[in-house]
């Protein structure tokens, strides 16, 4: 079986569990609640301007909360 060529870290069962139940309660798909909290979390951080410099295309837009 081929290796993943980056990190994919393992997050723990409780907190999946979590994650499930509120986009279940959001009536929102796991992934993209996920991508929204890990967004809100680390826009603006050193590692968000890193990884902003090594994919400029892909890296989804902060929310504003106008």
């Amino acid at each position: 079986m081929a290796r993943p060529t980056h990190y994919q870290p393992v997050i723990s069962r409780p907190l999946i569990c979590a994650a499930f139940h509120e986009a279940k309660r959001r009536r929102m798909p796991m992934t993209k609640l996920i991508e929204e909290l890990l967004v809100g979390a680390l826009s603006g951080t050193p590692g968000w301007t890193a990884a902003s410099e090594q994919y400029p295309r892909e890296m989804p837009s902060p929310k504003r909360s106008d």
